[in-house]
């Protein structure tokens, strides 16, 4: 369902509201093949490991959050319904292998968008902090304990600026690891995977993301 507002959608699962670490994830790119502007159900394709990457942290109790930037609707490509589309095609997919999400938040606004979506760096578009924050206060979540796993050092900035533990960017080329330099610190680690479901299993092996059990 969306919010009370053009351009932001925030959908949580009734039950089970959590006190105690999550996971943040990106969505194009990280859970699903990254088409470019997904708007499509017919387009939906689960990466390899993704779902059993979901579904471990489903068996612990970690909550999974997906946090997206959606301009695609801001620039017209696509509206509200594709998205529910394409959110619907995920779903299905990764129940089918025995795993779900706990929330789904995505901001449409950008820049380059089409009146009302216009509007730059919405405190919501990545890479601040506003899904992040805005799923912690709906779901009571630890954001010291948390982390984000995404393809884009944007993703990794706002698990950041939201107060984070640490993030993981995947398959990380040159120009992102010197953009990652840059938020490593102490207060918030970094790291990088070929894939989530490399990155979950190392998270997890680590003890950097924990149960709540």
């Amino acid at each position: 369902m969306a919010i009370d507002d053009p351009g932001l959608w925030c959908e949580t699962r009734d039950a089970d509201r959590v006190l105690g670490a999550a996971l943040f994830l990106d969505r194009d790119g990280v859970i699903v093949a990254d088409t470019g502007y997904l708007g499509r159900a017919e387009d939906v394709r689960l990466l390899d490991g993704a779902a059993a990457a979901v579904a471990r942290c489903n068996a612990l109790r970690i909550p999974v959050v997906v946090v997206t930037n959606q301009s695609g609707i801001a620039r017209g490509y696509y509206d509200w319904s594709g998205f529910c589309a394409v959110q619907r095609a995920l779903a299905a997919a990764l129940t089918a292998a025995g795993a779900h999400l706990d929330a789904v938040l995505a901001c449409a606004y950008h820049e380059d968008g089409k009146e009302p979506l216009r509007i730059a760096a919405h405190p919501w578009r990545k890479p601040n902090p506003g899904m992040i924050l805005a799923a912690a206060e709906r779901m009571n979540i630890d954001l010291s304990r948390s982390w984000i796993v995404g393809d884009k050092a944007d993703d990794l900035a706002a698990g950041a600026a939201a107060g984070l533990a640490g993030g993981t960017l995947l398959a990380a080329d040159e120009r992102a690891g010197q953009q990652l330099s840059c938020l490593d610190r102490p207060d918030f680690a970094v790291t990088t995977a070929a894939s989530l479901s490399e990155a979950i299993a190392a998270l997890i092996e680590t003890g950097r993301l924990t149960s709540r059990i």
